[in-house]
């Protein structure tokens, strides 16, 4: 059995959750054993059933009834539950790569006293076995693992895999149980919700992002927007540029912050730690800018501009508006 287990909001299944059911189909197509088996929790898991068998599930568990303030530990439980409705003895519990999924899969993995990989950006059906492999060192290498026993569990790296497309014409089982009783564990004293101009980062074609070689806030707003806009994409920034406070957190890139996979990420004035690198590992292109040499990002750039920015970025977006119209 391949069993996602998803923690879905009132708006539906996100896009990890399409990810890494897509991931699951497609494992199953190939030869892994299955049923598809999506066991859901949250606010949304009445809702998300039929989504779920659309975007490849042959059944789902939904455990309905909880509410928007539910903790986590209580979805633990939930997912728990649907894992044993499923009739849960053996088989791969697949996570999404979100801020819940990262926070779920070793608490399932403890629960069910299975082995865990995390951070998976390959799976595959091999030799009777899932083999998975997952950057380590920061991104400056690759580990090969397969997890043995008849339970694994493996969260998958957000936008590591192709998400799901819906299909109409699938159908499948769908059922749901009520949510057990519980208190809350935890207390959620405050939610903070920025509102984003434009489109998000994680959602951007392109990624143009600043570090600490920016000198200040204001190159984010004028420079870096700008190149940004006329490119169609986002503006993010290295820890280094969050840590100064010249933008807010949501801004960042990296290991500890966002993981993107654009078309073309452009880092300007980022030395390229190994930590920022590991959140840029899906981009398909990377152009960076940077006065310094031997600054560690041109190692994993596709092209280098090496100069300061203030002289080399305003040519650079010129160059663009010429080609662009």
């Amino acid at each position: 059995m391949l069993f996602v287990a998803l923690t879905v909001p009132s708006e539906g299944i996100g896009r990890p959750g399409r990810e890494v059911l897509g991931l699951a189909r497609r494992l199953a197509d190939g030869g892994a054993p299955g049923p598809v088996v999506a066991g859901i929790a949250g606010p949304g898991a009445a809702q998300a059933a039929a989504e779920a068998v659309g975007l490849g599930a042959d059944r789902v568990v939904a455990v309905t009834g909880r509410g928007e303030t539910a903790d986590r530990t209580l979805l633990l439980r939930d997912l728990l539950a649907a894992w044993e409705r499923a009739g849960g003895n053996a088989g791969w519990v697949l996570v999404p790569g979100d801020d819940a999924g990262r926070e779920l899969a070793p608490r399932l993995a403890f629960r069910l006293n299975a082995g865990v990989v995390t951070d998976a950006v390959q799976v595959a059906w091999e030799g009777g076995r899932l083999e998975t492999r997952r950057p380590v060192y920061g991104g400056k290498a690759v580990a090969a693992l397969a997890l043995q026993g008849q339970v694994g569990v493996i969260q998958v790296k957000d936008r590591a895999f192709d998400a799901a497309e819906p299909d109409p014409a699938r159908t499948g089982q769908a059922e749901e149980i009520p949510a057990e009783g519980g208190s809350p564990r935890m207390k959620v004293v405050e939610q903070v919700r920025e509102e984003v101009e434009g489109i998000p980062m994680e959602e951007a074609p392109v990624v143009v992002a600043g570090g600490r070689g920016m000198g200040g806030p204001e190159p984010f707003q004028t420079e870096l927007n700008e190149l940004a806009r006329i490119l169609g994409g986002a503006v993010g920034a290295s820890l280094a540029a969050v840590d100064a406070g010249w933008v807010p957190p949501s801004y960042q890139v990296g290991q500890t912050g966002k993981s993107v996979a654009p078309n073309l990420y452009v880092a300007v004035g980022i030395s390229g730690a190994s930590q920022h690198v590991a959140g840029i590992a899906g981009a398909k292109h990377v152009v960076a800018i940077n006065k310094d040499a031997e600054a560690p990002i041109f190692r994993v750039a596709e092209l280098g501009l090496v100069g300061d920015w203030k002289e080399v970025l305003p040519a650079f977006i010129q160059a663009v508006r010429e080609l662009r119209g």
